[in-house]
């Protein structure tokens, strides 16, 4: 585990680690460049550097901590990616689903597995099921999402490359935008954020604005109409 800088987190769990692309918003995956570097650094868990690994020694983490957490689940891989087994994605809902006082927000873009094995995992209700959605090509994981038997359904448009024009929130609680960083970041419009925001507002959606992005992210920051939005769904969670 680790504290975690994502503005909508707390701190990542990652009992699988690597993938691989499928769509434009991992041309420059973060979590690739960061294998590597730690891959570098001798890092035993990134040995194999972006390969897909499971990990069943970090299945027991979520029981060592000692107040509730908000959990980024797989920041540096995708639980639904085809090489992960089902057998090991039910053990990591499992943990999930003894760890009922933690948040745990799951995100893949790969729905349509998400969608084929839906009904053979148990969806307790600290499990949050997001989608990446990060131009309108890829707007049909958000209809597979729906159809899930996740409690809180998520969007994050991050990277966000390009219109995304009268998306279907039916039924999705949270929509998280941000756009890329990095020195080959490629640009964001604000009237792309400012109609997602307004898609929000009239479905009464949780809208969260996490970046600009750009090559300096930190001097782009987050303010959206001189403001910062950090919406969330309502935490709902078990008493220690």
């Amino acid at each position: 585990m680790a504290q975690s800088s994502i503005e909508w987190t707390e701190m990542t769990w990652n009992p699988t680690t690597g993938c691989t692309k499928i769509s434009a918003g991992c041309k420059f995956c973060y979590a690739e460049v960061m294998s590597r570097r730690l891959k570098a650094m001798g890092v035993e868990k990134y040995k194999d550097g972006f390969k897909v690994r499971t990990h069943e020694d970090a299945l027991n983490i979520p029981y060592t901590w000692k107040k509730q957490k908000v959990v980024f689940v797989n920041s540096m891989s995708d639980l639904f990616h085809k090489d992960i087994p089902l057998e090991f994605i039910q053990k990591v809902f499992k943990v999930m689903n003894e760890n009922g006082q933690h948040t745990f927000q799951v995100l893949t873009k790969r729905a349509d597995r998400l969608l084929e094995i839906h009904n053979e995992l148990n969806w307790t209700h600290n499990i949050w099921m997001g989608v990446s959605v990060e131009d309108s090509r890829v707007m049909s994981r958000i209809d597979l999402l729906r159809q899930t038997n996740a409690r809180t359904k998520f969007l994050s448009c991050e990277p966000l490359i390009g219109h995304l024009h009268n998306m279907n929130l039916q039924n999705i609680d949270w929509v998280i935008v941000g756009g890329e960083s990095g020195r080959k970041a490629r640009p964001m419009d604000a009237d792309w954020v400012l109609d997602i925001m307004d898609q929000c507002t009239a479905a009464n959606v949780a809208f969260f604005f996490k970046q600009w992005g750009g090559t300096n992210k930190k001097k782009t920051g987050r303010m959206l109409n001189g403001q910062t939005y950090d919406e969330m769904p309502e935490l709902n969670v078990e008493e220690l």
